[in-house]
């Protein structure tokens, strides 16, 4: 057992060890409990003669005094006490040793370890152990009453993970136990994106009452609990652990508040992480500390259950009459902080004990009725040390030597044999629970998630918020129920943020700050197209291609569909513009057919004009088939129609053109060109001009024609609905023949502009080509530098424009005289204006 601390001076080699003086001793009072279990375990078993065939089973109680010379002595005193103590000699009678408990502490479970496993005794301990007796090759005779710690540090981490901390602090003492556990925790931090903020490790030769070392580890503590951003704290390794941890709290309040006296209003809220191993447990001279800084502690504890009998047990118990308890007397008087009278003695003295004192009035931290974990894996070890010898006499009954007072030959059962029967011998304790060792001597078992409350008197009780299971999935192995935890009363936010930075919100990306752990992280908004729909993700995702993101970059948002419909606002206005030169051509059209006889209409040659303003009023309509929702069939017609229809009227124009000139030159007497004089020449450059188009657009056709497609990256948030035109190259070829048409009407327009002017179209033609050409040279880089629909609008836009040029220029003057002025379309007018 580990109850008291001798405060031993150091060795000086110049007298016997057992002859030092041994100064003032300390005790934890609420460890006494474990002693009460294992006495009661011991009477229980000693009631039912039938367990062990009415074997009496005794126990012998040694303090190891958290002190590695007397672990080692009084563990071989186990062994070889006589009158004089001679290790590794048994000297007279001696009762036969079966198993020994102990430690609570990994060096003292380690060092005892050293010595009975040479004995091959079977130790069982109930508290941590050092990695080192982890080897149960090493150590066969070494048996652990708690889980592995390996399953404590699995539910760390989920716990951590369960409430998103992922900046956390470390303490533990500066052991191998605890280098142990650093080394271990902190790589499975690292795999599970956690970081620790800071690594407080407790000095393992630190001395009790020495306030030059305690004031020095505690005075270079505080900053560093006080300032960290970490709100998670893990406390890992012994119970003294969290009275340290209590001295820095306190020191970290008077920092807080400013002057030399406490202030209990002092803010100071942090979420303490305590491993199996720890217990809050107070000296005598700690009864006054504040334990509400611990209010709101998420504990791993070794599970327990309320043996009948126990707390009537321990209530019984009393200085005056436990005879042969060489403890009770320390225990009492640090409890209740009184002392013991001698039998017989007054109690009046001041400070003396009164006998009326009773457990049930002390605190948690001094004293639990209530069974702890600890005291549960000592009960329980006792039962599996009688559990194997019952099956040992059960087995070996036929050759039993009985003693006429009912004892066992110490030479029938060995500490050895009862190894094999401990590890493949379960058994139920008394309340039903399964006690069983795994093949490296572990006890197979998981671990309560308890909450520490605290109360305004300085109490406090566990609750219990979850349950970590072994037998379940890794990911599911830990439960916990948050609505029955309570938080430290400090905490500004609850479950509280633990972090190195803020989150990095959705819509932001981290990226790791230089020189720091990877925990600790700048926020960068997501690129534009890109999103992140949780919290503090590495890298911003683009969104599926017919989505985009939302303002924020939080998630994405379906793309509009977007073409040049007829229910917009710019295809209406285009749709009508269409119409209305549509109509109006119509109109001029009707009018020279109306008017066909007459000298103007039949001195521009009839049957051009009545192509042209046909193919102009195709050029109308055809502006159509780019409005509305590209299909498979206006896709092939659109561009094609256009260049073919276009090209018609081009060439109209141009026949116009060379028919003008003609005309001109033939009129001179001998002139060569009178045969060409006619309906023939014109029909001939319109039909060789516009096959050549006609040609191109069967390519065009045949090889990549133009189909619908969508495009959902050229303009932001939307889906276009296009005609992909197949091959660009086609495209450009249809309009660069337009446009040399056009530029060739141009050029013999420009130098006939000048003939007489009753043969003379040729200004006006001049005009509508310049208008023409203009229209269209400036298309193209339009047509480049827009997106979407609105360059479906620019080439109809384009159309328009020079379909009303070509209207405009050549036939309202004509339409002019032929409504408005008739006196002048009279054969005498245009003969008067020849001469």
């Amino acid at each position: 057992m580990s109850h008291l601390i001798f405060l031993l001076s150091e060795l000086s080699f110049q007298m016997h060890p057992s002859e030092e003086e041994i100064n003032a001793h300390l005790m934890v009072p609420k460890f006494y409990q474990h002693i009460m279990a294992l006495a009661f375990a011991i009477k229980e078993i000693n009631e039912f003669p039938n367990i062990l065939h009415n074997t009496t089973i005794g126990l012998h109680i040694d303090d190891s005094y958290y002190n590695a010379r007397m672990t080692y002595r009084t563990t071989l005193e186990l062994l070889f006490k006589s009158p004089h103590f001679l290790p590794n000699y048994k000297c007279g009678s001696r009762t036969h040793l079966m198993g020994v408990i102990g430690g609570l502490r990994s060096d003292t479970s380690s060092q005892m370890a050293d010595v009975l496993g040479r004995y091959k005794i079977p130790q069982f301990s109930y508290g941590s152990f050092h990695p080192a007796v982890n080897d149960h090759i090493g150590f066969p005779s070494f048996y652990r009453m708690v889980p592995n710690e390996s399953l404590q540090y699995q539910g760390i981490v989920q716990l951590l993970l369960h409430f998103k901390w992922k900046w956390i602090g470390l303490m533990s003492f500066d052991d191998d136990g605890g280098q142990h556990f650093l080394q271990t925790i902190e790589a499975m931090l690292s795999e599970n994106g956690i970081c620790s903020a800071f690594t407080n490790k407790v000095p393992a030769n630190i001395r009790i009452l020495e306030m030059g070392d305690m004031n020095k580890y505690i005075l270079e503590s505080i900053p560093i609990f006080r300032d960290s951003k970490a709100n998670v704290i893990v406390i890992y390794g012994k119970t003294s652990n969290l009275r340290w941890l209590a001295a820095i709290i306190f020191g970290i309040k008077e920092s807080l508040a400013g002057n030399l006296y406490y202030n209990a209003k002092a803010p100071f809220g942090k979420v303490w992480i305590t491993t199996a191993q720890i217990d809050l447990a107070l000296f005598l001279f700690q009864r006054n500390w504040d334990i509400q800084v611990f209010h709101g502690a998420i504990s791993f504890t070794i599970p327990s259950k309320d043996i009948p009998g126990f707390q009537t047990f321990v209530q019984s118990m009393s200085p005056t009459q436990s005879k042969g308890d060489g403890f009770i007397k320390d225990f009492w008087e640090q409890a209740f902080d009184c002392f013991v009278t001698n039998s017989g003695g007054s109690t009046d003295i001041d400070g003396a004990c009164t006998g009326e004192e009773r457990l049930e009035d002390l605190p948690a931290q001094f004293f639990q009725l209530k069974m702890t974990g600890h005291s549960y894996s000592i009960y329980n070890a006792v039962y599996a040390v009688v559990h194997a010898l019952r099956v040992k006499y059960s087995a070996s009954s036929n050759h039993r030597k009985i003693e006429s007072r009912g004892k066992l030959h110490s030479w029938q059962v060995e500490p050895w044999q009862l190894h094999s029967l401990l590890r493949n011998n379960p058994l139920n304790n008394t309340v039903g629970d399964k006690i069983m060792f795994n093949e490296h001597g572990e006890f197979v078992a998981g671990f309560d998630v308890t909450n520490i409350v605290t109360f305004p008197n300085n109490s406090y009780v566990r609750i219990k918020v979850g349950r970590l299971d072994p037998q379940a999935a890794p990911d599911k192995a830990l439960t916990i129920n948050e609505e029955k935890l309570q938080w430290h009363r400090d905490l500004s936010q609850v479950p509280p943020f633990s972090l190195c930075n803020d989150k990095c919100y959705p819509g932001y990306s981290r990226k790791k700050k230089e020189g720091m752990k990877f925990c600790c992280y700048d926020c960068y908004p997501c690129p534009e197209e890109m999103i992140s729909t949780q919290e503090d993700l590495d890298y911003c995702t683009r969104c599926p291609e017919d989505h985009f993101p939302n303002n924020r970059r939080d998630h994405c948002i379906p793309k509009i569909q977007s073409f040049l419909s007829f229910e917009d606002t710019l295809g209406i206005t285009l749709t009508s513009l269409a119409l209305l030169f549509a109509l109006i051509t119509t109109l001029m059209l009707a009018v020279f057919i109306k008017q066909r006889d007459t000298p103007i209409v039949k001195a521009n040659n009839r049957s051009l004009t009545y192509l042209l303003l046909a193919s102009i009023l195709l050029c109308f309509l055809c502006a159509l088939l780019f409005i509305g929702q590209p299909k498979k069939i206006t896709c092939l017609l659109r561009q094609t129609a256009f260049g073919i229809i276009f090209s018609i009227a081009v060439s109209s124009v141009l026949a116009k053109t060379i028919t003008v000139v003609v005309a001109f030159m033939a009129s001179k007497p001998g002139n060569i060109f009178r045969k060409w004089v006619g309906k023939r020449l014109a029909h001939s450059v319109v039909l060789c001009c516009s096959l050549v188009q006609v040609a191109v657009c069967a390519l065009w056709l045949g090889f990549s024609p133009p189909f619908p497609d969508l495009d959902s990256h050229s303009v932001y948030g939307e889906i276009i609905i296009e005609c992909n035109e197949g091959s660009v190259t086609m495209f450009y070829c249809v309009l660069g023949y337009m446009g040399f048409l056009a530029i060739v009407s141009f050029t013999v327009a420009f130098l006939a502009r000048k003939l007489p002017d009753s043969f003379n179209e040729a200004k006006f033609i001049t005009f509508s080509m310049l208008v023409f050409c203009s229209v269209w040279l400036s298309f193209v880089p339009t047509y480049l530098s827009t997106k979407g629909k609105y360059m479906v609008a620019v080439e109809v836009f384009s159309i328009l424009s020079s379909g009303s040029g070509l209207l405009s220029c050549i036939f309202t003057p004509k339409c002019y005289i032929i409504v408005f002025r008739p006196d002048l379309n009279k054969k005498e007018q245009l003969i008067r204006r020849i001469h």
